[in-house]
């Protein structure tokens, strides 16, 4: 069972504040039955490309591409399930910044 699947409400990044994170819509992260999804905060979106690891914690990682106030681009990521059940993880823009964000499943 793949228990990253859905849409997670993106709560805190470190590198944005979550004004900014909820700047054009409520920032989240979603991962589709098919190994692909998308994620939006700020002004940042992208479509995903994922991979599901069943070890001991469960993980995704992940390859995107979107755009960032209108300019192409790319990068990479992971995310872990915490004890919680919420999802911490780290996104990184492709010669650019690169921030941690935790989630809770909506």
């Amino acid at each position: 069972m793949n228990e990253f699947l859905g849409k997670w409400e993106i709560i805190e990044m470190e590198q944005w504040d979550q004004d900014y994170v909820d700047l054009e819509e409520p920032g989240f992260i979603r991962f589709d039955k098919d190994y692909s999804g998308g994620f939006v905060f700020g002004t940042v979106n992208g479509t995903i490309d994922y991979r599901y690891s069943k070890d001991l914690p469960p993980k995704v990682e992940f390859s995107w591409d979107g755009s960032s106030e209108y300019d192409p681009v790319s990068g990479r990521g992971w995310a872990v399930l915490e004890e919680n059940n919420d999802l911490y993880g780290m996104l990184y823009i492709h010669d650019g910044d690169e921030s941690w964000f935790k989630a809770k499943r909506m």
